[in-house]
């Protein structure tokens, strides 16, 4: 564990503020479920609790069929990082964590298709140099948990309409398992 040199007193109520600096690097925003662990040495520790977390194994299930149907790599994530991964190197994108524009995606609660907006374009994790084709957010019970995300191929610009569509109810269909 990394030390802040950042000291909180807890108030009457007993809240602690998490500082400003800490919220803007984890990327903790207002309203953000975080979940709480104690260790046995008197450790408490906050961490930001992902619903997609819960279904790693079946999202990397649904990258991979997801991936094959498209012909597209894809990728999932949550609202951090990236979960899941199919037909690009795992080791490249497990765990890495998501581009400002993909952010921005989800936030807008809006899907982006390349192509819609000619000078617009989506690199889905930091430092990447890949391209969205196509990125919808997951969005159940009101809330963004993640964004399913189409990766541009260089001999196919456009996305097709069935693409499109595939991607989208793939984003509605992992909404709904969260919900459950």
């Amino acid at each position: 564990m990394k030390a802040t040199g950042i000291v909180r007193r807890i108030d009457d109520l007993g809240r602690v503020v998490i500082p400003k600096e800490i919220r803007r690097t984890m990327r903790i925003r207002e309203g953000d479920p975080l979940e709480i662990f104690t260790a046995a040495d008197g450790e408490v520790i906050f961490k930001k609790y992902s619903p997609m977390g819960d279904f790693a194994e079946f999202t990397a299930q649904y990258a991979e069929v997801l991936n094959k149907a498209l012909g597209m790599p894809v990728l999932i994530t949550d609202r951090d990082r990236v979960i899941a991964a199919s037909g690009v190197p795992k080791k490249d994108y497990a765990d890495k964590r998501i581009s400002g524009e993909l952010e921005s995606v989800m936030e807008n609660r809006s899907g982006f298709v390349a192509g819609a907006y000619e000078a617009e374009t989506v690199h889905p994790v930091e430092a990447d140099e890949r391209i969205a084709a196509l990125a919808f957010p997951i969005i159940g019970n009101g809330d963004v948990s993640g964004c399913v995300c189409a990766l541009a191929n260089t001999e196919k610009p456009a996305p097709s309409n069935a693409e499109i569509k595939l991607v989208q109810v793939a984003a509605q269909f992992l909404a709904k398992q969260t919900e459950d």
